[in-house]
């Protein structure tokens, strides 16, 4: 059989460029090639937005999205993080072996509490234990994750060698990080710094029409502008030229690259060309979301039968693990 892979989205919304190419563009490829679990993570939505205005649009939405970017419930598994009740059982058992210091070690838990000092909520503590259950009630073995999540994914590797230590068992695999690259990936946003997300506002989305694709990419920071040959660049154009690499052709890259080195570069017009690009790159996706947005009966029908076989997975595994830990019948 083919290797498990297991990876998911977190239901806030609108996906963007960075979740496509930090992700979603290999699913496409993993689909083809392994049993593959992917899910839309409602649960994990809650630790940085408790109080959701619609969580089931949202959901509905990155389901559209995601499908719109060439999932296919007929190759792989779809599903619901919150459909598969399975998954925080297992959550919690994992949390009797999750220990305080490793997770308040965590660089994700220490920069979500900088941001949000007045919701450091329990969930966020442990969201690298969800994470793990997530993985793990499927048994995968690979797992493809952004540069961000490497942390995550070591944690969900110990919780499983401890889980095996524990109880004397060899039953859960170490999943490692699967990219099709030689480096996990990590799409900058458009304000200059960090990375590209939903919540940081830096973000281009899918969804997004032709003219606030524009509006977002001339308003990207920039700076007054080298003035010498071969300067290194500041950290907000080397971003622009990040994405202008991935989405723009190697001519167009190379054009601006030479402008930038020759001190002749007008960042508007490559911001320009930049936008553009972006656009002829999501067409085809934000007109498949179009589609969708009209087709309720076929999304549900999606979602129904993806929670099923996650299911069947999730609840063999639940079954094996608690009558390891000894929760028997009498």
């Amino acid at each position: 059989m083919s290797e498990i892979v297991v990876s998911g989205i977190r239901s806030t919304g609108n996906l963007h460029l960075g979740n496509y190419f930090g992700a979603i563009r290999n699913f496409l490829k993993l689909q083809e090639q392994h049993q593959c679990y992917f899910f839309i993570a409602d649960f994990h939505s809650l630790t940085t937005h408790p109080t959701p205005s619609d969580l089931l649009g949202n959901t509905r939405q990155v389901l559209i999205e995601y499908l719109a970017c060439g999932l296919d419930p007929e190759k792989c598994v779809l599903y619901r993080q919150s459909d598969v009740h399975e998954i925080p059982e297992l959550y919690l058992l994992l949390n009797m072996n999750a220990y305080l210091g490793e997770l308040e070690r965590c660089t994700t838990f220490k920069e979500k509490a900088r941001k949000q000092p007045n919701n450091i909520n329990a969930g966020l503590l442990t969201y690298p234990v969800l994470m793990a259950a997530d993985i793990l009630i499927h048994k995968a073995s690979k797992v493809p994750v952004g540069k961000d999540q490497e942390q995550h994914l070591e944690m969900t590797r110990n919780f499983a060698a401890r889980f095996n230590r524990m109880y004397g068992v060899d039953y859960f695999p170490e999943p490692v990080a699967y990219n099709f690259g030689k480096e996990l990936i990590k799409i900058p946003g458009l304000d200059g710094s960090g990375k590209m997300g939903k919540s940081e506002g830096n973000a281009i989305h899918l969804s997004d029409p032709p003219e606030v694709i524009r509006k977002k990419v001339m308003r990207a920071v920039t700076d007054s502008g080298p003035t010498q040959a071969n300067q290194p660049m500041s950290e907000p154009v080397a971003n622009l030229f990040m994405l202008m690499k991935i989405i723009s052709s190697t001519d167009t890259y190379q054009y601006f690259l030479d402008s930038y080195n020759q001190c002749t570069i007008r960042y508007g017009d490559m911001k320009k060309q930049l936008a553009e690009d972006i656009i002829a790159f999501i067409k085809p996706i934000y007109d498949r979301i179009i589609e969708l947005n009209n087709r309720p009966d076929y999304l549900k029908q999606v979602i129904e039968l993806g929670a099923d076989k996650a299911r069947q997975s999730a609840s063999k595994t639940l079954k094996e693990v608690r009558e390891i830990i000894g929760f028997k019948a009498f």
